[in-house]
């Protein structure tokens, strides 16, 4: 199914916070994962999606989530978005970028691919970072 990708969270059956390796997960109802919604469509609010600068290989992006905290969209089907297949968007949250990658996860390739980038046009990411790190 092709979405627009500014409407995953209408999609999302949940998402996975890791905060240094460990995962907490929330589903879709629960008071958290709304929050997490609310607080992504705010900050991708004006946002200008762009090409990616570069592409996710699986085994550096599974080392990197060790470390940080990190946002995992997860759905009940594929979706995909600008011709781009995904299960899973995994998001790296850094409070002071103004921009960052948007990684597609697929069973069939892991975090291998091309990916989204989103630029926040004058704000960061940090609102979207207090609410999971809260």
């Amino acid at each position: 199914m092709q979405i627009a990708l500014e409407k995953i969270t209408d999609y999302a059956k949940g998402v996975n916070v890791y905060t240094d390796g460990e995962t907490e997960f929330y589903k879709v109802g629960e008071e958290r994962f709304e929050r997490i919604c609310a607080e992504w469509n705010n900050m991708i609010f004006g946002a200008h999606e762009m090409p990616a600068f570069g592409v996710s290989l699986n085994d550096e992006t599974v080392k990197a989530m060790q470390n940080g905290v990190w946002a995992e969209f997860t759905f009940d089907r594929q979706l995909s978005s600008n011709g781009m297949p995904y299960e899973k968007l995994l998001v790296n949250v850094q409070p002071e970028w103004s921009g960052f990658n948007i990684v597609r996860y697929t069973a069939k390739h892991g975090y291998d691919g091309r990916c989204f980038y989103y630029d926040l046009v004058n704000k960061d990411m940090s609102g979207f970072y207090n609410c999971l790190t809260q």
